[in-house]
């Protein structure tokens, strides 16, 4: 099996459709961290958060933000040779399923896109076991309702959640964060970490990351830009932070 891309935590506005691989053989395996409507050939399908899809390989899908926009980690991959590991993940094509545990989904698929832009000379080889290991922590989903929704905060620290990575510019600190739900500072730390897994501060670090490799994608913009634009006033700041969480110095993710 091959890696061919990753993203994690990304965020696709709701006119920005995320759309799998349709070469024979190339597959996409999407953790919707937010509720989101899937389409194949032509049919919608709401799917909430939580839920796991493997896509492509041949098939003309699609899959947008509910009303809104989209975040989802996802990692795109050949499996043509090892067909193997794709069966033994249980997952049909094309068919959404709500998983048990979609945190560990979201931490394997970060642990690969930090391998995927690493130089570590062992990179290939990483990324496969990484990838292998994903596909049989798929293999054991659950339906009905996440634990977490139980959680009597977890509608509000989702909709905080949701405009982190929506305006990763603001200034984003605990004590922000914690006065938008009402919570005491450490109850908030303690709440936010056991509902998604990461601490508050790491989900406002991801946010303004995926938001620099976005503009560092599609736009020319100097890296000093960049990082104003993600919230940075230190460009030396943005730039050791950027590597230290993609592996690569924004420049060579730009070349890349």
């Amino acid at each position: 099996m091959n890696v061919m891309s990753v993203g994690y935590g990304s965020v696709y506005e709701a006119w920005q459709p995320v759309s799998p691989p349709s070469e024979p053989g190339c597959c996409m395996l999407l953790l919707a961290r937010t509720d989101a409507v899937f389409t194949l050939d032509g049919a919608e399908e709401y799917i909430p958060a939580g839920t796991l899809i493997l896509c492509g390989g041949g098939t003309e899908s699609s899959i947008c933000g509910d009303n809104g926009h989209l975040i989802c980690d996802w990692v795109c991959f050949a499996s043509e040779g090892d067909r193997e590991s794709l069966e033994a993940a249980n997952l049909v094509p094309g068919v959404p399923v709500k998983y048990a545990d979609p945190e560990l989904v979201s931490r394997l698929i970060r642990s690969i896109a930090g391998e995927f832009y690493s130089l570590s000379a062992r990179r290939g080889k990483n990324l496969e076991l990484l990838l292998r290991t994903l596909l049989l922590s798929a293999a054991d989903p659950a339906y009905g309702d996440m634990q977490q929704s139980a959680e009597p905060h977890y509608s509000a620290m989702k909709e905080l959640r949701e405009k982190i990575y929506r305006t990763p510019q603001l200034k984003w600190n605990v004590d922000a964060m914690a006065a938008e739900v009402n919570m005491s500072r450490s109850y908030f730390q303690h709440i936010y970490r056991e509902l998604f897994g990461v601490s508050c501060m790491t989900d406002v670090i991801n946010s303004k990351i995926e938001k620099a490799k976005e503009i560092l994608s599609e736009t020319s913009c100097t890296v000093s830009q960049v990082a104003a634009m993600c919230g940075y006033d230190n460009e030396e700041h943005f730039m050791r932070q950027f590597k230290k969480t993609v592996g690569v110095t924004p420049t060579r993710y730009r070349k890349k």
